[in-house]
């Protein structure tokens, strides 16, 4: 198994996570140990929740699993880009395709992304 660099983030290592056709980048999350073991023996990605303090896989509430089609590790081996097929369209948990909806013009946050794939007001029933 390939081993990577958990030390210099209190045990987490960053993952850019990219669509493989377009390779539009969807979401950056973080990885422990465990969610990096599930991630390579499920072949869907699993992240660490900071907020949380728990290992999860994306998707496990909303549907919108992420399936890894290719792995690439940086030169330190702490951090990884995930190359994924994203099921149902969204990454982001506010329904949108993307967590990069948004970008800064003028100093100011302008929307780039018109549709929501998903409500999560209907999605997450909290």
């Amino acid at each position: 198994m390939v081993e990577l660099n958990f030390d210099k983030l209190d045990g987490l290592i960053a993952a850019v996570v990219q669509d493989h056709q377009t390779n539009e980048v969807l979401m950056v999350a973080f990885m422990n140990r465990e969610a990096w073991e599930n991630t390579l023996k499920t072949g869907k990605a699993h992240y660490y929740s900071r907020s949380r303090n728990k290992q999860w896989m994306k998707g496990e509430e909303s549907g919108n699993i992420q399936l890894v089609k290719e792995i690439l590790i940086d030169c330190d081996v702490d951090c990884v880009v995930l190359k994924i097929e994203q099921v149902g369209g969204a990454a982001c948990h506010t329904g949108y395709s993307t967590c990069f909806y948004r970008k800064v013009t003028d100093g100011e946050l302008k929307l780039i992304k018109d549709n929501k794939v998903f409500d999560p007001e209907k999605v997450y029933k909290k």
